[in-house]
């Protein structure tokens, strides 16, 4: 059995796979964002990884992605879709969107048995997040015990744009007490400043945490995944094609009803990703700065 698995949420790829701004080559010889996730989880010490993705997209996900990484890594796959879900529950007719993260990783309740992590197939998010993630998993605690790799908001931002971060409130012991969506945030100077939907404007320091959808999970969070998607499927909601179940919800739940403590790992990696067409060539600059620094290989997996 693994020590510890790697769930990446890819099922939102779609057929568009080759041409999505998430999976551009912007390594030096062609490697995506999600490579370099993969080879840090390696060498942080997970042994296997499991990609969530759309069956019909198997054989195209294997030649850009899965075979090269099976030859270092476990691999397995697991297929998410709007008609799996738990036994004696209906799909949402007409539904063809992807029911969400949450439903993402509840796929994944066969397959997974050990501690594991999960994180977006289209998100840099450095070294030392997988390492504190590999090593909280790894270590002895009483009671339930979840976490989640913490940013610092001013390495997430982008200078073509504004972005969604969840913003963490956390206690003196670093357990997450709340995280709060803010969907227009923006550098401002020394400070971040955010659009709020009534339009006016709040000013947050650089320095808070916000979470990337970067958690650390023991297994039986499947069961609160259960419980949750199963009450996702009975609720009434205004946009049933589009409504969607968020792996964040759960986690939140767990901790407003004393299930779980949620530990929070900040680490000062800055993170990237392609939110704007502008970002790719800034990612793939500072992918080849930290290739040249001697953090990755010059051939990713040779």
């Amino acid at each position: 059995m693994a020590k510890a698995t790697l769930i990446i949420m890819a099922g939102g790829l779609g057929s568009r796979f080759g041409g999505l701004k998430q999976l551009a080559k912007i390594g030096k010889h062609g490697e995506k964002i999600i490579d370099y996730s993969i080879f840090d989880a390696k060498r942080a010490g997970f042994d296997r990884v499991v990609f969530v993705i759309k069956e019909e997209n198997l054989e195209i996900f294997k030649s850009e992605i899965g075979d090269s990484v099976a030859k270092h890594i476990q691999v397995d796959y697991v297929f998410q879709s709007t008609d799996r879900l738990p036994e004696g529950y209906a799909g949402i007719e007409g539904r063809e969107k992807p029911l969400g993260t949450g439903h993402a990783v509840w796929c994944c309740k066969d397959v997974v048995n050990e501690p594991f992590a999960v994180i977006n197939a289209d998100d840099y998010y450095g070294p030392n997040a997988f390492k504190l993630v590999y090593d909280f998993l790894g270590e002895k605690r009483g009671g339930v015990n979840y976490c989640m790799a913490g940013f610092v908001l001013g390495n997430t931002l982008t200078d073509n744009g504004t972005v969604s971060r969840g913003v963490c409130e956390i206690d003196k012991d670093n357990r997450l007490m709340s995280v709060c969506e803010h969907k227009k945030l923006s550098r401002n100077g020394n400070a971040a400043q955010n659009k709020n939907d009534d339009g006016s404007i709040k000013t947050l320091p650089l320095d808070s945490v916000v979470s990337m959808n970067f958690w650390g999970f023991t297994p039986d969070f499947f069961t609160r995944l259960d419980e949750g998607l199963k009450a996702f499927l009975t609720a009434k909601h205004e946009n049933p094609l589009k409504a969607e179940f968020f792996l964040p919800e759960v986690a939140d739940n767990c901790i407003r009803d004393g299930y779980a403590e949620i530990s929070v790992l900040t680490t000062n990696d800055k993170w990237y990703g392609v939110t704007y067409k502008e970002d790719s060539e800034q990612v793939s600059a500072a992918i080849a700065a930290l290739t040249d620094s001697g953090l990755y290989p010059e051939k990713l997996w040779d």
